[in-house]
């Protein structure tokens, strides 16, 4: 049963069970209002919609009573109290009108309607884009958030567009295999957004093009104002040096995402946590990860997120997750995620404001079952709450150290990739030697530092000796913060894996290699 069957089931069971007010939050109004039609149906009530321009109406768009004279809120109440037909009024936008009398007028129409027989039961829907319920509702709604169609309606909503076309376009619209990519880039839109997706993709391709439809996403994201829709770094893991170990993890975890692997029945990655030392390339590797997986990089920052009233920070929060999974498959990215959690766990100055974020962010990650997988980061991983940490929230802690001698050798010729330079194998071996302790953002920065006293030099080319010689003038984070450092290795021992495998003698043919 997909979540958009239970949801409808939900509201039939309401309905049952004499609920007389509900409060429905979406954003698509004619696959909701089919859906409540179906449940209505099913409990042997008569369906009747209300808006503010066309009054009162039945199933079939008909006028109901006085029809337009209703179109006022007040006058329509009246109407539902004094009409003895078992029926559901689903009321479009009601949220607008919201005033004391009309409040008032249907907080007790809400209350009479539950002694009502049950031949002449009624109840009220309103449907709705707006989560934000008045106070004096509160008690008398139940509330629920409508699910975007999930993989088989917008499976089902792809053919539809494809047998509408001619039958000799239909069999090349979808090249190479790429219906289950097509699908999953649609979905986290509406069913409205999917069927225009998918047209304006044949309109300016001629083809279901999944990264055309999947750019649609960006809209949603922004649309939300709680994520950031971040550009993955184009150069995927082989922009970052080292970390053999969490590359080799990650390409197992990729292969959880496919088709085949949910008609195996394993489960979803849920995420990892990466914790170690400042500038060691732990949100480059987030970046990275959305590259190599072909999915989409949300970041969402906790900080900005916040709010000084207890309970509004995790509003934002949980409208952001929510967000998040809409959007799925994706890659949601929690950066520095220990400054944003910090006083929610013991002497709290902040009102409890952290204590939400933390609970809102535990709450998600132990019910959520989209393909969303986490990559949080943090650098002083001391300042979280334990019950982030425990095993089952992430799939696996890693611990992210100063690289070895042969990753400096990496994340230089990495670097210098990425500056359209290179260097003789024993020039990067020579660099790496002379910069022992430097992170990985410190070694990324002496080839910038070079590239200008080249530049300055009459443009020549970049020389290993312009590199070591940046790196002279640099005193590493190893030396200015060492006891921190050595204090976050201690706590990493036994508690995470290490990223990257132990530094020896590389041996290749018979040949020690020179790095």
């Amino acid at each position: 049963m997909t979540k958009n069957q239970q949801t409808q089931a939900d509201v039939a069971a309401l309905l049952r069970a004499r609920n007389t007010l509900l409060w429905i939050t979406t954003r698509e109004e004619v696959r909701v209002e089919r859906a409540l039609s179906e449940a209505a149906a099913g409990v042997s009530y008569e369906v009747r919609f209300w808006d503010c321009a066309q009054g009162l109406q039945d199933a079939q768009g008909q006028p109901v009573g006085d029809g337009q004279q209703l179109a006022d809120p007040n006058a329509l109440f009246a109407f539902v109290r004094s009409d003895k037909t078992r029926s559901v009024y689903v009321l479009r936008d009601l949220h607008r009108w919201f005033d004391p009398v009309v409040l008032r007028n249907m907080r007790n129409l809400a209350r009479s309607l539950q002694s009502a027989p049950r031949g002449e039961a009624r109840a009220m829907i309103v449907l709705t884009p707006s989560s934000e319920i008045p106070p004096e509702l509160a008690g008398h709604a139940t509330v629920l958030d409508w699910p975007l169609p999930e993989r088989p309606e917008i499976a089902s909503i792809l053919d539809d567009v494809v047998k509408a076309l001619p039958p000799d376009m239909a069999a090349s619209v979808i090249q190479n295999g790429a219906r289950e990519a097509a699908i999953d880039a649609a979905v986290g839109l509406t069913a409205e957004e999917a069927a225009s997706c998918y047209a304006k993709s044949l309109v300016t391709n001629r083809k279901i093009d999944p990264a055309a439809v999947s750019g649609e996403k960006k809209r949603v994201i922004a649309r939300e104002k709680v994520l950031t829709w971040h550009d993955p770094d184009p150069r995927g893991l082989d922009a970052v040096g080292g970390l053999d170990v969490l590359k080799s993890w990650l390409k197992s975890r990729r292969m959880a995402l496919s088709q085949k692997a949910r008609e195996f029945g394993l489960p979803a990655p849920k995420g990892m946590m990466l914790v170690g030392v400042p500038g060691s390339g732990k949100s480059l590797t987030a970046k990275c990860v959305a590259t190599a997986w072909k999915l989409p990089l949300l970041r969402l920052d906790l900080g900005a997120l916040k709010s000084k009233y207890v309970g509004e920070s995790e509003g934002n929060i949980r409208r952001a997750l929510a967000t998040a999974e809409a959007v799925a498959p994706c890659i949601l990215w929690l950066d520095e995620i220990e400054k944003a959690l910090s006083g929610s766990t013991g002497p709290q100055g902040d009102g409890g404001v952290a204590a939400d974020a933390l609970g809102a962010i535990l709450s998600w990650m132990q019910e959520h079952e989209g393909t969303v997988f986490v990559v949080a980061t943090a650098n002083d991983v001391r300042a979280l709450p334990p019950e982030l940490l425990r095993k089952g929230r992430f799939d696996e802690m890693f611990f992210v150290d100063l690289p070895t001698r042969k990753e400096r050798a990496e994340i230089v010729m990495a670097t210098l990739k990425k500056f359209g330079r290179s260097l003789a194998d024993t020039d990067v071996a020579e660099i790496a030697n002379v910069t022992d302790g430097f992170t990985g953002a410190e070694l990324a920065a002496l080839i910038p530092d070079a590239l200008f006293v080249a530049f300055e030099d009459d443009a020549r080319d970049l020389t290993a000796k312009d590199v070591m010689d940046a790196a002279g003038t640099v005193t590493p984070l190893s030396k200015t913060a060492k006891e921190k450092l050595d204090a976050l290795r201690q706590w990493a021992q036994g508690r995470a894996r290490p990223a990257s495998s132990p530094e020896t003698s590389q041996v290749a043919g018979g040949r020690q290699l020179d790095f």
